[in-house]
């Protein structure tokens, strides 16, 4: 081999070598400090986790100098069922969650107030009031086992069915999906056959018959296709039926083993702040899937004044046995939906 061509490979060697240090030294730099796994239940290109969780994750990116590095699991990617997210998030086999309350049903009993009956006046409001009513008697009590990130819930929710319901006396016989405890006690007293099951799984159940009908805010009709498999939409205009409740919630001892700087990125980005962006976000992303189903020839049922006041008389049962079971437990039904109604009132006067 001649000289030339020996100190041209020792030349190239030393290229590579030194090029490869650099990057050694770059990827160190820029690695995050700490990486934490976030799971949930719907695709990713749902809203929530496009417009709220995702923009929440790169907040905390970017605030942390990238030193807290949050990875995404949409679609319960890291295994189990969504009423398991909960424990996921207490027991670390995820560092934080989103999931409904109500998806184990009787684990947080005070978050139902918020699903009750024409509780409802818009996502915003009714979030705030959620965090300032947990934070009063919610965080030592239901939420202990956990760092709760931030409490939301969706906008106005509807029925969306394969026949028109026009009235309540339609609801007579029919199989529709519920969120949540409340929810189903809500719709069998107004004389449906209710059947609990996570919004993912839905679409099947339509598809095959197993309901005819099914709740949910208009912003995950999209993601599920729920616009495709049924053709009927009955809205209760500025007397929302019902809301569901979420929590973005985070291991404690994840939480707590973080250093005091990046401790104080995660709280800067929760709270009531969040919480109440998280739930005008959840109400603004109803219009585009409402008007792609009107788009498709679907028909929106908008019941009239005196209809609603035939839900809400029908209904009214629900609110009252919710009262009684609370008194029952020791935790003051009565005082917990005055003191419900009078944050959400102060919050949408705002």
């Amino acid at each position: 081999m001649s000289r030339t061509l020996r100190t041209t490979l020792k030349s190239a060697a030393a290229v590579a070598v030194a090029t490869l240090s650099i990057s050694a030294s770059t990827t160190l730099a820029t690695a995050a400090d700490v990486t934490l796994r976030l799971h949930q239940m719907l695709p990713a290109q749902a809203s929530v986790p496009k417009n709220i969780l995702e923009p929440w994750m790169a907040r905390i990116a970017e605030e942390s100098d990238g030193r807290i590095e949050i990875q995404h699991y949409p679609s319960m990617q890291l295994g189990g069922k969504p009423p398991e997210l909960i424990d996921q998030a207490i027991d670390g086999v995820a560092d934080i969650v989103w999931t409904l309350p109500g998806y184990t049903p009787g684990r947080f009993p005070r978050t139902e107030v918020f699903e009750l009956p024409f509780v409802m006046t818009n996502a915003e409001a009714v979030s705030r009031a959620f965090w300032q009513l947990a934070e009063e008697t919610m965080m030592d009590q239901d939420f202990k086992d956990m760092k709760v990130l931030g409490l939301w819930v969706h906008g106005p929710g509807l029925i969306h069915s394969k026949e028109p319901i026009d009235s309540l006396d339609d609801l007579g016989g029919i199989k529709l999906r519920a969120p949540t405890r409340v929810t189903n006690e809500m719709f069998r007293s107004l004389g449906a056959t209710p059947i609990g099951m996570p919004v993912p799984a839905v679409p099947e159940a339509l598809s095959k018959g197993v309901i005819d009908a099914t709740v949910v805010p208009w912003e995950v009709t999209g993601a599920l296709k729920i616009n495709e498999l049924v053709g009927n939409h009955t809205d209760f205009g500025e007397d929302p039926l019902y809301t569901a409740t979420f929590v973005l919630a985070m291991n404690r001892d994840t939480y707590e083993a973080l250093p005091d700087d990046l401790k104080a990125v995660i709280d800067k980005n929760s709270g009531p702040e969040l919480s109440a962006f998280a739930g005008k976000q959840m109400q603004i992303d109803d219009a585009g899937p409402r008007d792609h189903a009107i788009e498709k020839g679907a028909t929106i049922v908008e019941l009239p004044p005196e209809e609603i006041a035939r839900w809400k008389e029908a209904a009214a049962p629900t609110t009252a046995k919710w009262i009684a079971e609370m008194d029952e437990k020791g935790l003051d039904g009565g005082g917990l939906y005055k003191r419900a109604m009078e944050l959400i009132k102060e919050n949408t006067e705002e």
